[in-house]
């Protein structure tokens, strides 16, 4: 089995799953290269579920909203906290 850090395709490999937890979240993707751009946006209703995965053309993504996100990494919610 290739390890998928050191292969030429670890670019390609990482999925992060997007579970909107309000009507509205926005899932914006963003460009590789010098001049960051915004490439592709979904919007989500609350209970929908994305997944999306990094690309050669995709270097970042922004999530607004209330969401849930899961990566390799872990999980994190997305949202204006209700207090601090």
């Amino acid at each position: 089995m290739k390890d998928n850090l050191n292969s030429n395709n670890a670019i390609r490999s990482d999925y992060i799953v997007v579970k909107a937890m309000e009507d509205g979240v926005t899932v914006i993707g963003l460009t590789r290269g010098e001049n960051t751009k915004f490439h592709h946006t979904e919007k989500l209703d609350a209970g929908e579920v994305m997944i999306a995965q990094f690309t050669e053309n995709t270097s970042a993504m922004k999530i607004r909203g209330k969401a849930w996100i899961s990566t390799g990494h872990g999980s994190v919610e997305s949202g204006k906290p209700e207090k601090f």
